[in-house]
Parts: structure tokens; C-alpha cells; sequence
């Protein structure tokens, strides 16, 4: 009898697939409130990877961190009456407190432009108080309708990076900075996720924006997944807080804003980006785990071989673990470390050992190699940096031969059913857009036709990306 696949056939599946490669991999479980979620150590540790090399991104543009409340006043969010009306359906709305009604309700922070623009008001001054450059790292929630670990959950984890500048074109030029030597950069060098990055229409952008970018990535689904946005907020969210400063010739000025954020839901592009049938597969440079050491068999100094077969990798610089649970077997260890997606898998064993050479298993690709017990420490390491590119490449390949060109709306349906299309914007507008989104395509993202970033929505010969999306 064949035995049963452990994780669902991505072809049978996809969405099926994608649970089963979060639970087998023991990234994240639900949570006893409907909508969050609790992430297991193996999952953390890849956001913490995440969160690290985006921070270090983050401070290099002079960015400086710090903390604000998860409680916002009500008054606060009905200040800035687009955000309300673009929120409020989404809200957690704290009414009690210590068994007792509360005189104003507060909310849980679905985003923090409002209670930033309090301090922002605060804090700056005059023009020598600018930039200003905030980011936090922390919670949010807002109502999740159809939750779904890491992509759609009422409580998820993200940066959000909140500027004032003295004038449009510099907080133009810093939105898209983050959004290019941030975000992109990112994504591409560490995630090996190809995005595309473009301007949102005028109905997709965040409320209270006067332009928000987006970075888009296709899934082995062929659905578009929103990485991350970067916007200009314009003067709204200045007036409505009153953030103002005194500019060089003793005049009051109000400032200019931006905010952007990446969250949780990169875990889950990650997963659907490079996941296979058997699990994940990590670009070596997010992997908690890089390479792990596996004990065949504990005979003839294999298991004492390992350690300092680890021990070597670790000098090297690369993330190494050593397994030696040989009362384990070992069919079920590798299945195991497939499933997690650890990019390089190094058995030990006693026959190896005879033959001064170690069996090597690459998780982007199919079959086994030897290689020499001599110089694996720096072996491996460059081993690495070839499957980092390779899944790259490979995760481009994928996204660029499910891209169509077309030329009609119903083409680009077509198209979308299975991928991408790049339609040109003037056959779109906002009529198209609603015939779009009566068969579950959304416009997302507006490209120059080179795949530029747009400065306007009016630009001449604009190409609308167009996809299903999650």
C-alpha cells in the first residue's frame, strides 16, 4: 500500500497545503481567541531573523525606535476622519476597565498614525527637529472576518515607521527609500522573494494616504501576496493633529508625514514563495537553522565526528546544528528537517567516516551528494550562498512566466486565474476595476512600463498589475 503524502499535494490543495506546512512544520497554532495566534519557537526564530535584518535596514536610514501604547483614546482615531472610515469596521473597542464602564472608550491600536501625530505635535518644534523618524516594532488588531495563520489574523506582529518632514519632496523621497533600501532590498537579498513594486490606486490606498507604494510578490499559486506598503500621508494627518513647526524665517509650517509597515504575513509569503510538497524551504539567509548535522548511526566515533563537524561550521559563520537522536529513527529526523526547510542536511555516519567523506542533501533541490570530510566548514558555507540564488532565481522564474501581457479585461481575467497580467491602465480605470472585482481580481499595483515606480496616478502609459490576491 503507498503510504500517504504528510503534507496535502500543493496541485490537490494549495490552501490545505499551506496548513498542513505550518502545522508539520511547527511554525504557529491558533490561538483561544478567534483570529490570533500563538508562534512556536521554530516560527519565531524565522521572524526574529526577519525582524533583525529589517531593523538593522531601518536604522541605516537614521530611523531611531521607541514604543507606544497598544491603548489609543477614541478621540484620538475620529480625529482623522478618513482613517475612521476606512478602520472602523475592523476595530477592537476596549469599554470597560477594572469592572467599571470607561468615560471614553479607548481602541486596540489597528495602526498608530493617530496617537504618533499627538507626540509628533509634541515633539517638533521647529525645522531643526526635522525629520523626524520614528519606527516600532509590536502588536496590532483589527476584526479578522476569515483568519488564517501568519497572511489574515485579528492580532498579528509588525514595524510600523512614522516620519514628519518640513517638506512634500522629502517625505516623498523617504517613503520611497524605505520602500526601495528597506523593504525591497530585503525581501530580494534575504527572503529571495522577487517583488514588484508600484503605486496603489486611488481605491486600494490607505485611508487618510495621498499615495501609497506597495511591493507585490506572486505565490506558487500564482495569487498576489501585499509584502508591504510604504505612504505619503500628505498634510492629513499634520492638520488634523496639528503637527507644526516654525520654519527658518520664524514662520509656522505644517509638516509632512509618511508611514509604513511590514508585519507577520512575510512568514507566510515565505512558505508559499518557496514551499514544496514535502514543506518548507528556507533561503539559507532567514533560516534559523542553515545547516543541520545528522547522526546516522552512533558507531565507530560518528556521533563524536558531528560535534565537531558543527563545531567547524560554526566557526565558519554558519547557523549549524547538531542532531543525535539516534534512538529516534532516522528516516522520521530527515523527513523531520525536510518539513522545516533547513537548506543543507549533512548525514554521519559510520560508513561516511570509513570513506572520509559525508553524505550532503540540498533542501531546494532533489538527490544526495558526497563530499569530502576535509574543508566542509568552508565548502558549505559557499554551498549557501549558491542556494540563496538559486531559489531566487528560481521564485523569478516562476513569477515571470506567470505573468501575462494582455490588452482587455477579459484577458486579464483569464490571465489571473492562474497568474498575473499587465493590462494598460487607460483600458482599466475605475469602471474596469469594479468589472474586476465581480470575478475576485484586484488591481495591485500601477507600474511605468518598465516596471518603474510611478510619481503620479496620471502618469502617461501606466501598466496596472492585476491578480487575485490573499
Amino acid at each position: 500500500m503507498a503510504k500517504a503524502p504528510i503534507l496535502t499535494p500543493q496541485a490537490e490543495d494549495f490552501p490545505r497545503w499551506y496548513q498542513d506546512a505550518v502545522a508539520k512544520a511547527e511554525l504557529a497554532d491558533n490561538g483561544p481567541v478567534r483570529g490570533t495566534m500563538v508562534i512556536r519557537p521554530y516560527g519565531w526564530a524565522i521572524w526574529e531573523r526577519m525582524q533583525a535584518e529589517v531593523d538593522e535596514r531601518i536604522k541605516a536610514t537614521g530611523t531611531q525606535n521607541a514604543y507606544f501604547p497598544v491603548l489609543i483614546p477614541e478621540s484620538y482615531i475620529e480625529r482623522e476622519k478618513a482613517h475612521v472610515e476606512g478602520f472602523s469596521h475592523e476595530f477592537w473597542t476596549v469599554t470597560h476597565g477594572g469592572g467599571k464602564e470607561l468615560e471614553e472608550p479607548v481602541v486596540v491600536r489597528p495602526t498608530s498614525e493617530t496617537v504618533f501625530g499627538i507626540y509628533m505635535a509634541k515633539w517638533v518644534q521647529s525645522y531643526r527637529d526635522l525629520p523626524l523618524l520614528l519606527n516600532q516594532w509590536a502588536n496590532v488588531m483589527r476584526w479578522e472576518l476569515r483568519p488564517r495563520l501568519f497572511l489574515r489574523t485579528s492580532e498579528f506582529l509588525w514595524q510600523e515607521g512614522h516620519t514628519a518632514h518640513a517638506t512634500e519632496a522629502d517625505a516623498a523621497a523617504f517613503a520611497a527609500r524605505v520602500l526601495h533600501d528597506v523593504y525591497e532590498d530585503f525581501m530580494v537579498d534575504v527572503l529571495a522573494i522577487p517583488v514588484l513594486t508600484g503605486r496603489k490606486t486611488s481605491r486600494e490606498r490607505f485611508p487618510g494616504a495621498t499615495n501609497t507604494m506597495t511591493l507585490e510578490a506572486m505565490m506558487r499559486d500564482g495569487k498576489a501576496l501585499q509584502m508591504g506598503t510604504s505612504h505619503e500621508l500628505g498634510r492629513n494627518f499634520a492638520e488634523a493633529f496639528d503637527i507644526r513647526y516654525l520654519d527658518d524665517n520664524g514662520d509656522q509650517q505644517l509638516c509632512w508625514t509618511t508611514s509604513w509597515g511590514v508585519s507577520t504575513r512575510m512568514v507566510g509569503g515565505l512558505i508559499m514563495t518557496h514551499g514544496d510538497d514535502r514543506g518548507l524551504r528556507l533561503p539559507p539567509r532567514v533560516a534559523p537553522v542553515q545547516v543541520v548535522v545528522l547522526v546516522v548511526r552512533d558507531e565507530q566515533g560518528a556521533g563524536e565526528r558531528a560535534r565537531l563537524i558543527v563545531e567547524e561550521l560554526r566557526a565558519a559563520g554558519v547557523r549549524a546544528e547538531l542532531d543525535a537522536r539516534v534512538d529516534t529513527s532516522f528516516g522520521r529526523r530527515a523527513v523531520d528537517w525536510e518539513l522545516k526547510g533547513v537548506p543543507v542536511r549533512l548525514e554521519v555516519g559510520p560508513r561516511d567516516l570509513a570513506n572520509m567523506s559525508l553524505t550532503l542533501v540540498r533542501r531546494d533541490h532533489e538527490g544526495k551528494d558526497t563530499i569530502p570530510l576535509d574543508g566542509v566548514g568552508s565548502r558549505v558555507a559557499d554551498l549557501l550562498d549558491d542556494i540563496q540564488a538559486s531559489l531566487l532565481h528560481e521564485a523569478r522564474l516562476r513569477r515571470d512566466g506567470g505573468t501575462a501581457e494582455v490588452t482587455s479585461l477579459d484577458d486579464a481575467v483569464e490571465a489571473a486565474r492562474t497568474g498575473f497580467a499587465r493590462i494598460p491602465w487607460s483600458a482599466v480605470g475605475d469602471e474596469g476595476e469594479d468589472r474586476l472585482a465581480e470575478h475576485g481580481v484586484t488591481v495591485r499595483c500601477l507600474q511605468r512600463a518598465d516596471g518603474g515606480l510611478p510619481a503620479a496616478d496620471d502618469e502617461p502609459d501606466l501598466v496596472a498589475v492585476v491578480a487575485r490576491a490573499y
